[in-house]
């Protein structure tokens, strides 16, 4: 029997260092994919000298793929005026991609995918009302402005899927009440962590590696850090962030920020502006590990996000034993317990500050154990093999079916 066929679509390369959670999941995707699937990846190229629009074979986290670029992007953590969306659906068009599985992260490039023969699952990473419906500025996704016609693209386009997975709980059962005739396709899926890179140390461990980051940053070996890692757009409001850090007063608190995108320069202005530059750190786009190793070190992971899913970030936190901070959206306020972090009431610096504030005098009431806890139902070893393990049953009643027609 030949290998199952799974391909994943999503503009970004894997080997580039890329910021977001969906391509953090694709990465853990093909990193546990099981021998027995044939797993391919059509992404985006980093470098302008080398071909588009073949494939290729190459390893990914020690696993074979195969891998198309179908246009070259240097950085996927900028917005550019064509949005990377638009170019990546119209590179597909005219393409046939179709496999035994094929997964999508985006709806819009399934346009291009309507007539492909084959299993079709459709990720929805954030709860896409609260999205649409956030205040704010307009640019941080370009259907707040069109929100009728997002929904009836939608609409044209999701019958095609055998499977909407969502980690958003609210999200799925959005998804039911508009499409009553889908809802037994409609499922929650929990997000996954990679708990092989992202682990705690011990607490003497974790108190030397600590200083040493403080040793690398110039600061006195004290210091206490908050870690917010994300793409710093919009959806993220990092500027709140840093005015909550301000807020917080704390000479002896260390912010470190990674990450990279189109708020950038504001946050350096903003920083200035309240005067606390010194005490802000841009540590920039950081490959997994590189992340893995800031985590395991810090006080307190803080995240300000005006809408989510489940953010991946938030589980490697909590992987990593370091408590988390959070305002009020997405999945997050659910599976934090009162010993594992603080979820935010309002929106607000002042509110943001007093939760980091109660984490960082009080340690003790956020034990690096029951971080982990709270994370570990979320590890991809257990929860993408069981994708695959249900993918493969599939596959196996599908290729029985055939064999008794035949």
């Amino acid at each position: 029997m030949r290998k199952p066929v799974l391909t994943i679509f999503y503009q970004f390369n894997p080997w580039n260092a890329t910021i977001g959670g969906i391509q953090t999941l694709i990465n853990t995707f093909i990193k546990y994919a099981p021998s027995e699937f044939q797993v391919r990846l059509v992404g985006t190229g980093v470098d302008p000298k080398k071909p588009v629009g073949k494939w290729q074979e190459a390893e990914f986290a020690g696993r074979e793929i195969s891998f198309l670029p179908l246009f070259t992007l240097q950085n996927d953590n900028v917005r550019n005026l064509i949005p990377t969306t638009l170019k990546y659906t119209a590179a597909l068009l005219g393409r046939d991609f179709a496999s035994d599985f094929m997964h999508f992260h985006r709806i819009e490039p399934t346009i291009a995918a309507i007539n492909w023969q084959g299993e079709k699952t459709l990720f929805i990473h954030n709860d896409i009302r609260t999205q649409i419906q956030a205040t704010g500025n307009k640019k941080a996704i370009l259907w707040r402005r069109f929100p009728a016609a997002y929904f009836a693209l939608e609409g044209l386009l999701v019958g095609q899927f055998s499977q909407i997975l969502s980690c958003n709980t609210d999200a799925a059962q959005l998804y039911k009440q508009r499409y009553p005739s889908l809802q037994d396709r409609v499922a929650y899926i929990k997000n996954s962590f990679d708990n092989e890179i992202f682990y705690p140390l011990t607490e003497d461990e974790r108190i030397v590696k600590r200083k040493e980051l403080a040793s690398r940053l110039g600061v006195d070996e004290e210091t206490r850090f908050v870690l917010f890692a994300g793409r710093l757009h919009p959806q993220k409001d990092p500027i709140l962030l840093v005015r909550a850090f301000a807020a917080l007063n704390e000479p002896n608190v260390h912010l470190l920020i990674a990450g990279d995108g189109e708020l950038g320069a504001e946050i350096c202005a903003e920083t200035a502006k309240l005067g606390i530059s010194h005490r802000v750190t841009m540590l920039g786009a950081l490959t997994q590990e590189k992340l893995a190793q800031i985590h395991r070190v810090c006080n307190a992971f803080v995240l300000s996000s005006a809408y989510e899913g489940l953010p991946l970030v938030v589980l490697e936190a909590l992987g990593s034993g370091t408590p988390v901070v959070t305002t009020e959206c997405g999945e997050t306020p659910k599976l934090l317990t009162k010993d594992s972090g603080v979820v935010c009431s309002e929106r607000s610096p002042a509110c943001i500050a007093d939760a980091l504030r109660k984490v960082l005098l009080h340690p003790a009431d956020y034990p690096t154990q029951s971080c982990v806890r709270a994370a570990k139902p979320y590890a991809a070893s257990t929860v993408v093999q069981q994708v695959y393990s249900e993918m493969w049953n599939r596959w196996e009643q599908r290729a029985s079916t055939v064999a008794v027609r035949v």
